[in-house]
Parts: structure tokens; C-alpha cells; sequence
């Protein structure tokens, strides 16, 4: 067993259970990409188990810190029926959810999306690609599904120095193998691409924001709804399906939908007509946000309830303050769109951005653009996306309903 010593001083992050050790932190010690290796102290006491990864600035993620546990078989098998079993004793109400989520299910580097009867997966790490014949057995075994499609395509796996990875990891012969899915959300239906779609195919870590949203749409009786950033129309389902529930649809009300891209934007005319809505209550726009805000503002117009919800802005720390500009513009425009009385919903998914740093960016652009506003509500990703006490940087997903004075 190959063995990382770390620096003096350095092994404190890991007596309080985070899961990183950093490129400095070690004072000696190599393995192979994915290896599962011995972490020790300066002293050579014991820390932890974990997995090496020779490119990475996390040079090692945790698997365990029990000295007596074997990263084997039966570890992963352990660990995806833990999983497996925790969101089983949750009351999702849609049959796509998140299964396995990295470092909070003690599997770092491995995102694992239900779709219906497919399964998703996505590898970031190089200890989850050396082990992915162990954690696919024991996820088919557990969730007795056969279809699982890999999506290891993102930045992640470029950090880690791996190629991308997209195709079928298991399919039974004969079965159905296409990309094209469609899952039940709350009361309405979403379609989407596993193979060409952001993530896994889907965002289902704003499932509960798009219900409360629905829920303030319905409650104030809104008829007119900005969703930006909209991809393939989540928050336009539920602000017509919320419109539906009070009574405003089909006697009026009108949502758009803006993004830069054309393909998410069909899609998203698909969802709408896939929930029994016209399309004369849908429109959609495909423009730079920033810029369709500014035109709006030029032309007077104005919005009950809009949705702020970005792709991430800040991927690492160093981009926060460019970050930071880009979420005051777009909140201070929108706030300004608004009718007094309506609802903002603005979400960040910058890990780098932490909630109060997003709090005062919103802030500040409600003092720019001559607004104030009550905070009604915090949100965050759903409860199959779980944080843990000692791995803060999961709490990536922060969103705030603003209510505008």
C-alpha cells in the first residue's frame, strides 16, 4: 500500500472530516491515477484512506477515515446501498431524482441521476473511474435497474486529467435505448436529453424551487412571468402550471422564456405543450440575457414574477469578483422590471459565491436600481442533493425570493 505523508500542520482539515487533501498539504508520497492510498501525518499516524489523483490540486479524496475499512467490493457496495436507501426515505415527488451525490454519499467524484428506469452517471474523479466496475455492480444490484448511461464530460475530468466519456455503461440487449426521456414532476411532465443535455440531462437540483414558485405564481394570481436563463423551460411549466392553479390560464397570462440557446429553447416550447398549454401563452426569446433585460428596461415593460437562475459565473475563487458584477447587473435590471409587488426569484450556482456574498451582491443591486424588497424565502438544491457538516463547498446552489416593496 503506497502512502502520502502530509506536512506539519496540514492534516487539520482532515481531523475535522473534510474530504480534500491539497497538492501542498503533502510532504511526500506518489501512486498511480485512482490508486487508493495510506494518508498519514508528519508523525506517520494514520488519517485516512484515499484516492490519488496525480494531476489534480486535490492531489487525494477521502474514502475513509477508519483505519481497519478495505476500499474493496463490499466498501462500494456498502456505500451505494446507503445511498440508495436514504432516497428511498425521502418524499420526492418525481421519479427523477439524485442517487448518488459525490463526497455527501462518501463517494467523491461520482454524481448518479435517476431518470425513470435509466440511470445516469457521471465521473469526476480519478478514484471513481479506476473503481467504476465496483460501484456499477452494486448500483445495478441496488436500484435493480439494467440501463446506465455515462456523462463523464465536464471541466472536472480535464482537472483530473482524464478524456471525456459519453455512451451506454450497461444496456440489456433488446431494451430501449433512447436518449430522449421524459420524467413526472410534482403535477406536470418535463422531457429531456441525457446525452446532450446540461449535467445528467436536467437540473434536478431546482425541483423544490420550481414547485414554491408555482406556489407564488398560483397564490398571487400573476399573469405575466420572465424566466431567464431558462434552458428547457422548468420554471415556464411551473409558472403556467401555477397561472392554471389560480385560474389566470387560459383567460391570460404570459410567460417567456429567454436563452442563447435555440435547441434548449425548442425544447422548452415541448415541455409547455407537453403540459397541455398554447403556445400563445409561451413565448420564447433566444437573446444574451443581460442585453433582452436592458431592451425590456428601454421599452418600459414590466413583469410580475421573474426567474434569475445562471449558468455558474464564478467556477473557482478567482473568478468570485468578475462573478460578482456579472449577478449585481443582471439582478439590478430585473428588479427594475418589476412590478411592485412582484417576485424575484435569483439563484446562483457558483460554489465560489457563498450565500451572504450572494445576499449583499442582491442587495447592492436593489440599492443601484432605487429598490427595496422583503426576503420571503431561502432556497437551495433539493433534498437528494445533501450537504454534510464538514464539506462546506457542497453548498453550492443558493437561491432568494425577493418580494419588491
Amino acid at each position: 500500500m503506497k502512502t502520502l505523508k502530509l506536512r506539519e500542520g496540514k492534516e487539520r482539515s482532515l481531523h475535522r472530516g473534510h474530504p480534500w487533501v491539497f497538492e501542498g498539504a503533502i510532504e511526500s508520497g506518489r501512486a498511480d491515477a485512482g490508486e487508493t492510498v495510506r494518508i498519514e501525518d508528519h508523525e506517520g499516524k494514520f488519517m485516512a484512506w484515499g484516492a490519488f489523483s496525480p494531476k489534480s490540486k486535490i492531489r487525494a479524496r477521502i474514502w475513509s477515515f477508519v483505519e481497519s475499512e478495505r476500499i474493496d467490493e463490499a466498501f462500494f457496495d456498502r456505500k451505494i446501498q446507503a445511498a440508495v436507501m436514504a432516497r428511498q426515505a425521502l418524499q420526492i415527488h418525481s421519479d427523477g431524482m439524485r442517487l448518488v451525490h459525490g463526497e455527501s454519499d462518501g463517494l467523491p467524484g461520482l454524481i448518479v441521476d435517476q431518470y425513470g428506469d435509466t440511470l445516469v452517471a457521471q465521473v469526476q474523479a480519478c478514484g471513481v473511474e479506476r473503481a467504476k466496475p465496483l460501484w456499477l455492480k452494486a448500483l445495478m444490484k441496488h436500484t435493480g435497474i439494467e440501463k446506465v448511461y455515462e456523462r463523464s464530460d465536464t471541466q472536472a475530468r480535464v482537472l483530473e486529467g482524464m478524456e471525456s466519456k459519453v455512451g451506454w455503461l450497461a444496456h440489456p440487449e433488446g431494451a430501449e435505448s433512447s436518449v430522449e426521456l421524459t420524467i413526472e414532476e410534482h403535477e406536470w411532465r418535463l422531457s429531456l436529453n441525457i446525452h446532450e443535455g446540461h449535467k445528467t440531462g436536467f437540473y434536478l437540483d431546482q425541483r423544490n424551487s420550481r414547485r414554491v414558485f408555482a406556489q407564488y405564481v398560483s397564490r398571487h394570481s400573476f399573469e405575466s412571468v420572465l424566466n431567464c436563463y431558462a434552458y428547457t423551460g422548468g420554471f415556464s411549466v411551473a409558472a403556467l402550471h401555477g397561472m392554471r392553479q389560480s385560474g389566470v390560464w387560459p383567460r391570460a397570462g404570459h410567460v417567456i422564456s429567454v436563452d442563447s440557446s435555440g435547441p434548449a429553447l425548442m425544447e422548452a416550447q415541448r415541455n409547455v405543450a407537453l403540459n397541455g398549454f398554447s403556445a400563445e401563452h409561451h413565448q420564447t426569446l433566444d437573446a444574451d440575457v443581460g442585453q433582452c433585460l436592458r431592451n425590456m428596461l428601454a421599452e418600459q415593460r414590466r413583469f410580475d414574477a421573474i426567474v434569475l437562475d445562471p449558468p455558474k459565473f464564478a467556477p473557482s475563487a478567482h473568478h468570485v469578483e468578475r462573478a460578482a458584477r456579472a449577478y449585481k447587473d443582471i439582478n439590478r435590471l430585473a428588479l427594475q422590471l418589476l412590478r411592485p409587488g412582484g417576485a424575484l426569484f435569483t439563484f446562483s450556482c457558483s460554489g465560489g459565491v457563498s450565500p451572504e456574498l450572494f445576499h449583499k451582491i442582491v442587495a447592492s443591486a436593489g440599492a443601484d436600481a432605487g429598490v427595496d424588497g422583503f426576503i420571503l424565502e431561502r432556497l437551495q438544491g433539493d433534498v437528494d442533493h445533501p450537504m454534510t457538516l464538514n464539506f462546506p463547498e457542497g453548498d453550492y446552489l443558493k437561491g432568494l425570493v425577493v418580494l419588491k416593496k
